[in-house]
């Protein structure tokens, strides 16, 4: 189970990693539910070429951040609300420090009797 949560966040922070990308989400962060973008909007706001932004929302849709409605010929964008605090979980989860289960000891870090770390030699 460790492993299907590492993998998710590994997908999710690789598609953020974008500077582009992480852009267009926070700027659909800011747009409420009626208010969702279509590409053409979306090109005008970020100054990159329509192509861009599409190649930039098939990536942050198929991580599950961002939803498409179509309406009329265009469609438009959202941010996934539920996504989002999955992100925030999981990010949680990806820099909690001191947290290390009980029963998964660190095995390539040898202590000594005093629960120092051994130093090697």
């Amino acid at each position: 189970m460790k492993n299907d949560a590492t993998k998710e966040q590994a997908a999710l922070f690789s598609a953020l990693a974008d500077p582009t990308r992480l852009k267009l989400l926070k700027l659909l962060c800011s747009q409420h539910e009626p208010d969702a973008l279509c590409v053409g909007a979306l090109t005008g706001l970020l100054g990159v070429s329509q192509p861009a932004v599409s190649q930039h929302l098939r990536v942050l849709r198929s991580a599950g951040l961002v939803k498409g409605e179509r309406r009329g010929y265009r469609v438009h964008y959202t941010v996934d609300t539920e996504a989002l605090k999955r992100v925030r979980d999981l990010t949680a989860a990806a820099t909690a420090i001191g947290e290390q289960e009980k029963d998964d000891p660190c095995e390539t870090c040898p202590d000594d009797s005093s629960g120092k770390k051994a130093k090697k030699k």
